[in-house]
């Protein structure tokens, strides 16, 4: 298992590794609180402040996966794996316009999930289990996505096994992560994401400096990467292969799945549980204001798929790319710093969506249906019993699903999320809509979005329209007819539902109420 192990890197890597561990123990009594408290200890107290925010939200929206995957599709077809560039560009006008009345409600009103307030708003309980169905549903592969960015670098450093043994390493980190975040809930990656995004930075910035110069500048890996891909293309005999540019035929599918995915992302129940951890709503503008500095870095990650193509990576997995350009040009020290930094990026939103949907089956799917009486101190063993059942469900997809059928999944994880976006964002500006309404919407776009993902050998993102070569992102049709479905019977059914909000709890607390 370890004749091939790079044991300087390893070494580094190791170190690092214990430096987080020890670090998520440590963190159960920073800001301290009773961890007893679901509050406390899925949300933090709501006691983080601009700047502990910005690292934990940046933490929680730009993973380990997404510095995996994100160069493995420029490696694999070009520039069409740029989408992920504008629809992180796109969803902080959302924050910054949206989030800070949803914070005050949930404030106002102790809501700790997107469910919670759903069913304060609309005053139905169906509608809350559909929110918290679905949060659940999309998070699990994306849970396991993480765990595919840290066994990339596990294997990289020459890690190796058959069958079960082969993950071991993986299961161990998971196993550590698990008893963190059960100890220390929200605190724990919060903290951790100080010492992972500067890792993260350094790595980047390394690479965009170190990587040029010693291949003769930007100029010579967009040629050379161009080269490659031309070939690659010529190879297949695809025509819907790009290049540097996108075809033609991949920019309406660009621009809608850029666009879908904007509407998703701030769906997902970790990034509720980052937001609702702010200290007020003002922490929230302030990073919608600061937090584009991460898509500037995930623009320079994405190019490190350019960057392999140039170096003369090949690998079967494009998965690979960026761990070999890593490999290729690095000193083994530096390796083991670039690979822990990758893993750390692994944890700590692996824990957060853990929480987001510990706190989401807690309070809307076990307290309403089964145990209606359970007391806060009951609330908080669920949610931390339930973090742990959510991290082995993913460790299990890993160990025994296929890993392309787990990055199929996760394209599925969008759309599901964004039909959820009616019942949250619209019910922030307006009590219009109905709750069955919004129900039969959100059932229409899941029904007809899993329906056009649906083929026999894969899921699929997108579709043609009509049986045309106009191809549309799934999330996008399907939240069309969402709308348009609870639009109408919104229209047709009387709004009688009980609304336990008021307009002015949508306002922003004074700093009065924000001190006590």
């Amino acid at each position: 298992m370890i004749d091939h192990l790079n044991w300087a890197a390893t070494a580094v890597f190791i170190g690092f590794f214990l430096l987080v561990t020890v670090l998520g123990f440590v963190a159960a009594h920073w800001k301290r609180g009773d961890l007893n408290d679901l509050n406390e200890w899925g949300l933090g107290g709501r006691r983080f402040g601009a700047w502990v925010s910005w690292f934990l939200i940046g933490g929680d929206l730009y993973t380990a996966y997404t510095v995996i995957a994100v160069p493995s599709v420029l490696y694999a077809v070009g520039a069409y794996g740029f989408f992920a560039v504008p629809y992180t560009i796109i969803i902080y006008p959302l924050l910054y316009l949206t989030f800070p009345r949803l914070w005050a409600v949930a404030h106002r009103k102790n809501y700790l999930t997107a469910s919670d307030y759903v069913l304060g708003r609309y005053g139905n309980r169906w509608l809350e289990l559909a929110v918290a169905f679905t949060g659940i549903l999309a998070t699990m592969p994306y849970i396991a996505l993480q765990l595919v960015g840290m066994e990339r670098v596990i294997e990289a450093l020459g890690f190796e096994g058959r069958g079960l043994m082969s993950h071991l390493p993986l299961t161990v980190a998971f196993v550590i992560l698990a008893l963190y975040t059960y100890r220390s809930g929200l605190r724990a990656p919060a903290m951790i994401a100080f010492v992972k995004d500067i890792m993260i930075y350094i790595f980047v910035i390394a690479a965009i400096v170190v990587i040029p110069a010693k291949l003769g500048g930007y100029g010579a890996i967009f040629d050379a990467a161009g080269a490659a891909l031309a070939k690659k293309a010529a190879l297949s005999g695809s025509k819907a292969a790009a290049g540097l540019l996108l075809t033609p035929k991949q920019i309406v599918p660009f621009i809608t799945l850029a666009f879908g995915s904007g509407l998703a992302v701030l769906m997902y129940p970790h990034a509720m549980t980052g937001m609702l951890s702010a200290r007020s709503g003002n922490t929230i503008r302030i990073n919608a204001v600061a937090l584009p500095a991460y898509s500037v870095m995930l623009a320079l990650i994405a190019l490190m798929g350019y960057m392999a193509l140039a170096v003369g990576v090949h690998v079967k997995n494009p998965q690979d790319a960026v761990p070999h350009l890593i490999l290729s040009v690095f000193p083994d020290w530096f390796v083991g710093f670039c690979f822990a930094a990758i893993a750390i990026g692994a944890l700590v939103p692996a824990a957060i969506m853990s929480i987001g949907a510990a706190n989401t089956f807690t309070r809307n799917i076990w307290k309403p249906f089964i145990h209606p009486a359970m007391n806060a101190r009951e609330e908080a063993v669920i949610a931390k019993l339930m973090s742990l059942i959510v991290k082995v469900g993913a460790l299990a997809f890993i160990l025994f699903v296929p890993t392309k059928f787990a990055l199929d999944l996760q394209l599925l994880g969008g759309m599901w999320m964004a039909q959820i976006f009616p019942a949250v964002i619209f019910g922030l500006y307006t009590r219009w809509f109905n709750g069955w309404a919004l129900l039969a919407g959100w059932a229409a776009g899941m029904v007809i979005g899993t329906w056009l993902a649906w083929t026999p050998a894969a899921w699929v993102p997108v579709h043609n329209v009509f049986g045309s070569s106009f191809a549309v992102y799934n999330g996008i049709t399907a939240f069309l007819a969402n709308v348009l479905v609870a639009a109408v019977l919104s229209a047709l059914l009387p709004n009688t539902a009980r609304d336990d909000t008021r307009a002015e709890d949508y306002a922003d607390l004074p700093d009065a109420q924000l001190a006590e």
